[in-house]
This record gives C-alpha cells, structure tokens and sequence, in this order.
C-alpha cells in the first residue's frame, strides 16, 4: 500500500473525519458539517442529479431540505497524497434506506489542515450501482 507520508495522528484524524460525517448528517445536526467541511467547500453530489455546490452555507441549507438515508456507514478508507501535497481521502459508503433496503456510494474527498484540524475541501459523491458497472456480478446459480 502506498504511503502517504502522514503522521500516524493525521491519518487517524482524517479517519475520524469521514467517520464523524456519518454521525452528523445521521443526527440530522447539519450546522455541525462546519466541522467536516472547509467554509469554501466545494461539493459535488451530481450522482443524484445535483448542481455542484460552493460554501457551507449553501451546503447546510441544502442538507436541511433533503431526504437522507436513515443511516449511513462510511467504510474502506484510503488516503494518498499527490506528488503538489494534496492529500486525497477515498471511502465506501454503504446507506441503509427507507424499507430495508441499501444503497453503496463513494466519497471522493480533498482534505486540508486548517488551524482547526483537518476539513474535506472538496467532495464527489459517486454511486455504486450495477447498472453502472461494465460488467455486473456475477450472480450465484439459483
């Protein structure tokens, strides 16, 4: 596996980042995103048919008014760094929605230390869906 020439303490800080996103957006307690993201933001959730958003404000506003998952479970992180610095934090995320069922996604994230700790500067939101896929699983034989 790559290193990402982090502390043991960032990449701990960076897992407790996307884990405590989780916690947040579950608790519906969206003005906390100020402490996952950076002020100017830039968040992409266009997997679900969004315009990109800059700042938090517009985040947290667009939060408020949206349907969520009833929970969310953020899994498989992996962080890198690029050759400029810029430190890449990549996650799974699995949802559980209304009527038992489950959807799975991406996190996509660029994160940055701040005099605060570390905030996720910009964010993809991807989906993982095997319509999607090239070539979907196989299926076991029934």
């Amino acid at each position: 596996m790559p290193d990402s020439g982090l502390s043991v303490e960032d990449t701990l800080a960076l897992h407790d980042l996307v884990a405590r996103y989780a916690h947040i957006v579950d608790d519906a307690e969206f003005d906390r995103l100020r402490e996952i993201f950076t002020p100017d933001v830039e968040f992409d959730a266009s997997a679900f048919g969004n315009e990109p958003i800059v700042g938090i404000a517009p985040v947290i506003e667009s939060y408020a008014e949206s349907r969520h998952p009833v929970a969310h479970h953020v899994t498989n992180v992996v962080i890198s760094r690029d050759a400029d610095g810029t430190v890449r934090v990549r996650s799974k995320v699995i949802s559980l929605l209304g009527g038992g069922l489950c959807g799975s996604g991406t996190y996509d994230d660029v994160a940055v230390e701040t005099a605060d700790g570390w905030r996720i500067a910009r964010r993809v939101i991807g989906l993982r869906r095997e319509q999607d896929l090239a070539k979907p699983p196989p299926r076991p034989a029934s």
